[in-house]
Order: C-alpha cells, then structure tokens, then sequence
C-alpha cells in the first residue's frame, strides 16, 4: 500500500503529466491544422488526437475544463488552434450528455476540430487585429465552410456526416424543433453551432476583451422562455455558469479562479487569489461556495483578472478540494 507521501508524489506526477499532454495536444493540432496538406494520414492523425482528448477528459473532467478554458485565454500557438480545442473538447462533453451514437459523436467532434482548416492562418489574423475585417476577408469568412469541406476532401476524409457539418457549421438550424426531431446533420449543426459561438464570445481578440462566461451564457440561452436553446441550457447545466478555469468574483470582495464543479450546480469550488483591494495574497484560498459563504457575486473575462497562474498547484489544490467534505479556508502547506 502506497503510503501518505508516495501517494501524494504518484498524484504530483500524474497531473505534471496532464498538463504537459495538454499542451502537447494542443501543440500537435496547432501543425496539423496549419499544414494539413502536408500531414501524412491525415484522418488517421485526427481521429489519434480525438482519442488523445478523449482520454484527457476521462481521466479528470474537471482539471481538463481547467486547463482548456485556461490555455484558451492565454494560448501561444494562435487563436485558432486554441478555439478548436475548445469546440472539440466541449463537443465530446455535450455528445455525453445528449448520449448521441458513436457515429454522431465521432462526426461531431472531429468537425469541431476541422471546421475552421480552411481559414486558420485568417482567423489567427482576425484575432491579432484591432480593425473590423476588410471585405475580402469577410469574403473568406463566408466561404470558409465550403472550403474547408473541399479541404478535407482532398485530405481522404470519406465520412458523409462530418463533410456535411463542416460545410454547414455556420447554417442557423431552428431552436424552436427539438433535437431529437431533427435529422442527424442538423442536430449536430445545432449543438457544434452554440459551442463554436459560445467558445468564441469567452475567448479574448485584440479587437475586443472576451466575454465573461455568465454574459456569453445569457447570450446563447436567451431570456424568454421560447427563446431558450436546448442546447445552451445543457451546456450551463453541464459545466455550470462559471466553468473550471474561468475568474469570478466573490461577494467578500475577492477574485478568484474556479478549480471545480460541486454536487450543487453553480456553486463550484474556487480559490481566491487576490482580495478587494486587488492585493495578491500569499497563498489561495479554498472556498466551497455550496456551503454557503463566500458566494459568487459576478463571473470576470480574463483581461480583467492581473494575475498569473501556477496551473499545477491549481489542479493540484482542486483535486485536493475535491477530496474534502469541510469548508477550507487556506491551501495546506504540503500543497504550496
């Protein structure tokens, strides 16, 4: 049997490995998507990274939320890159949920990986300038579906339902018809075209601050009843208000980054980095809001939060958090 302090190394080896495979995954799709028509097998490869974020996921669903939506706001191999990691990561979560066939899912989430291989030198491009984009962009903007469809073609990719959504992902489907009325392709069109908006609204461009994720969600989910996306309200239900990895603000004052979803919807654990005078303190602070206070007054877009993060002892300290049935208020010097 492992003793206290072997078992606590195994963990700190096993989530420094899950954040170098996270960026290693991200890494590794940044070269296909940017070069695919040089890529030797390339639905062999993509169908490997699928796998690859599939096992990611399993493994913590939690620490993976953490760290995608944390490597999103900060990403260093370009904007498009980072959104497809999202899109197809978020996509593998809703698929779950929806419980769609194998088929549907692998459709889903590979097109959310590739959706966007027809413009991702532009939309890296787009991201990094401040002006709106000129009409020739917009004219490749429009066309991009349709050829990244032609691209994967090219690319021996034979699968009908994946070439249809990706030659489709901007169509608007109704969000009056259920899901389960539609056909397969505009059902998956549905669910990839919220995640591929939402996605996009939380992310930061030089043109324009990201969203935080509450006012994205309000976006998406709308506030008449009639109004409301199915889709949207499943993913709020699914990964909550104010997901791993995104900062929020407590109604002590302080901001703080969210490690964990609870057993409560929306009332996650977060840790505290900085308090009401925007000083840093010199540890985080554990808070599980579900037990009452503090609460989250207000979620908060990356630019707004002037602090840089250790994403091993944040993943670290959340899955300590989650091994915990009292309210803690201090990280534990074991864990510094």
């Amino acid at each position: 049997m492992l003793s206290l302090h072997q078992s606590r190394a195994a963990h700190d080896e096993e989530y420094e490995d899950l954040l170098g495979l996270w960026g290693d995954l991200e890494s590794g799709l940044s070269v296909l998507l940017a070069r695919p028509l040089h890529v030797q097998d390339f639905p062999g490869k993509v169908r490997q990274f699928d796998q690859w974020l599939q096992d990611l996921v399993t493994h913590d669903i939690d620490a993976a939320l953490y760290l995608m939506f944390q490597l999103a706001a900060t990403s260093t191999v370009g904007y498009s890159t980072s959104h497809a990691l999202v899109c197809g990561t978020l996509c593998h979560i809703m698929a779950r949920e929806f419980e769609l066939p194998a088929n549907e899912r692998n459709a889903l989430v590979r097109a959310a990986l590739t959706m966007n291989i027809g413009m991702t030198a532009l939309q890296d491009e787009l991201a990094g300038q401040r002006e709106p984009p000129s009409s020739a962009q917009k004219d490749a903007i429009a066309a991009h579906p349709l050829r990244s469809q032609d691209i994967l073609a090219q690319l021996h990719i034979t699968n009908d339902l994946w070439l249809d959504l990706v030659g489709q992902h901007h169509a608007r489907v109704s969000e009056r018809t259920p899901l389960s009325q539609l056909s397969p392709v505009d059902r998956l069109t549905r669910v990839l075209g919220t995640i591929d908006r939402y996605a996009a609204m939380i992310s930061p461009r030089k043109s324009r601050a990201g969203r935080s994720t509450t006012d994205s969600v309000r976006e998406l989910v709308g506030k008449e009843v009639q109004e409301r996306d199915e889709v949207g309200l499943v993913l709020v239900r699914t990964v909550g208000l104010c997901p791993p990895g995104t900062f929020v603000r407590l109604d002590n004052g302080d901001t703080a980054v969210v490690l964990r979803r609870s057993d409560k919807a929306n009332m996650p654990v977060v840790a505290s980095l900085l308090d009401r005078h925007n000083n840093h303190l010199s540890e985080p602070q554990l808070h599980q809001t579900a037990s009452g206070k503090p609460r989250i007054q207000s979620s908060l877009a990356r630019n707004a939060v002037t602090v840089e993060l250790n994403h091993r002892t944040m993943v670290r300290l959340g899955l300590y958090a989650a091994h915990r049935s009292t309210h803690l208020v201090t990280q534990p010097a074991a864990l510094g």
